[in-house]
């Protein structure tokens, strides 16, 4: 894989005499405090030697990371923004399976169905669309692992906590968008539903 990053090397100046373009000064306390004595110190060896910009190695280090650090940003704003319409969706669907099937919900609690079953029968169907989507995303994410490779710092893309996490999360979004609606299953008296077209 090519670097996109140019090449770079530290050499001491007592072992490179030649023009080089940046010095780096070790200090502790405030780096601020250190600038005037470096230029002091510039002035002394040479008074026309031109003096460029200071800066601290986290801002450098900070300033060489902005994109990365800006596209780290924008994936989790979008992560978080297709977790809400999963949640979303998964919720609408839900909705609308239950009011379809209110007569059957209404038969099952009049033949001595626990409100507790019905709940429970909502909430695994919420949970095996959830297996479901979570299997095809995994699978793709596998898939397409070595295009967001040169992306990651310090993770492989299989990374087994992450994918996990990324599981446990989406499961629970589901389960959490699956409940209301179970929850309204378990409330339809079953005299009006057994009436209800």
């Amino acid at each position: 894989m090519v670097s996109r990053d140019p090449q770079a090397a530290f050499y001491p100046h007592t072992q490179h005499r030649g023009f080089l373009y940046s010095f780096a000064a070790r200090y502790t306390g405030d780096p601020k405090s250190l600038i005037p004595e470096i230029k002091d110190a510039v002035r002394e060896v040479d008074p026309n030697l031109p003096v460029g910009d200071f800066t601290t190695l986290a801002e450098a280090v900070r300033g060489r990371m902005a994109t990365e650090r800006l596209v780290a940003q924008l994936s989790t704003f979008f992560g978080v923004l297709a977790a809400l319409l999963a949640c979303a969706g998964i919720y609408g669907v839900m909705s609308y399976g239950i009011v379809r099937r209110t007569n059957e919900f209404g038969v099952r609690m009049a033949l001595g169905a626990k409100r507790a079953d019905i709940r429970w029968m909502v909430l695994g169907e919420a949970l095996w669309l959830a297996v479901a989507g979570v299997g095809i995303g995994t699978a793709l994410a596998f898939a397409s692992g070595k295009l967001i490779e040169g992306e990651l710092f310090d993770l492989k893309p299989t990374d087994p906590v992450s994918i996990g996490v990324a599981v446990a999360l989406m499961i629970g979004v589901a389960l959490f968008a699956g409940w209301l609606p179970a929850r309204r299953a378990t409330r339809i008296d079953p005299m009006i539903a057994l009436r209800y077209e």
